[in-house]
């Protein structure tokens, strides 16, 4: 069995990841199933950006977010407006508005989870009645945060500042992914997991899946896959950290509590 590992995160992100698998000794291919594109900002948007000093709170849901935002702000504000606070779904998100805003943000603990439950679990998010939030985001997102802030009492105003186009994949991949012909794919999307699964084959789905988090471990298990293994986290060294310990568990030393959860670690 072909020992490459099979990569479904884009962008730079992506080829973060596949060069510390590569140090790791692990020959990667990326599907490039997904691609970001911009999306011209609504009216609503506009106000929002143009009230961005009036907000209690600024939830940024993935890199890709923190660009677009961090762009769409430059267009309105020549300088930062003092006093906001920023919220990001994980770390990798909080170093992207760092680095482009110089902001510092709130993000979830690593027992949480880098995800939307681990973000609602933020103490100051638990209490937010009457306060005005900015959630930048992409199209057709996932609508947990909004749904449960303003079940909170919180007046959401969502920006979507990118889309995601899904691509089939492209040969050899398309073959890979029918035969099984890979020795792992990482996934950190539960959309780009949905996709995928129309081109795996039977093997495929019995291959191992790594994934960032055990709602997409169950959403994986509801698709058919019959192998998933969840990272510590959706950073590039907890997912290459996986990929060791799931194809080379002799050099792999595990946490007792982590190695009793068995596929679902």
């Amino acid at each position: 069995m072909p020992d490459r590992v099979l990569l479904t995160r884009p962008g730079a992100r992506g080829e973060v990841l596949a060069r510390a698998l590569g140090e790791a000794g692990y020959a990667t291919a990326a599907l490039d199933v997904l691609r970001f594109e911009p999306v011209a900002l609504s009216d609503s948007a506009r106000t929002s950006l143009l009230d961005l000093d009036l907000f209690q709170g600024i939830i940024v849901v993935s890199p890709q977010a923190a660009t677009c935002l961090a762009e769409a702000i430059a267009s309105y504000w020549p300088q930062l407006p003092l006093g906001l606070r920023f919220y990001a779904i994980g770390r990798a998100t909080a170093h992207t508005l760092y680095a482009e805003l110089g902001v510092p943000a709130v993000i979830p603990t690593r027992a949480n989870g880098e995800d939307s439950e681990g973000l609602l679990e933020v103490a100051s998010l638990k209490v937010v009645a009457g306060k005005r939030l900015l959630l930048a985001r992409g199209e057709s997102g996932r609508e947990l945060l909004e749904e449960r802030l303003r079940e909170r009492g919180a007046e959401v105003e969502a920006v979507s500042l990118y889309r995601r186009r899904y691509h089939p994949p492209s040969p050899p991949m398309r073959t890979w992914l029918e035969n099984g012909d890979f020795a792992a794919l990482v996934v950190t999307s539960g959309e780009i997991l949905q996709h995928l699964v129309t081109w795996c084959g039977p093997v495929a789905l019995n291959q191992p899946l790594i994934v960032s988090s055990p709602r997409l471990a169950t959403l994986a298990e509801t698709l058919g896959f019959g192998s998933p293994h969840v990272a510590s986290g959706a950073s590039p060294a907890a997912l290459s950290a996986e990929v060791r310990a799931v194809l080379d568990p002799r050099g792999a030393i595990f946490d007792q509590g982590d190695h009793e959860k068995g596929k679902r670690r």
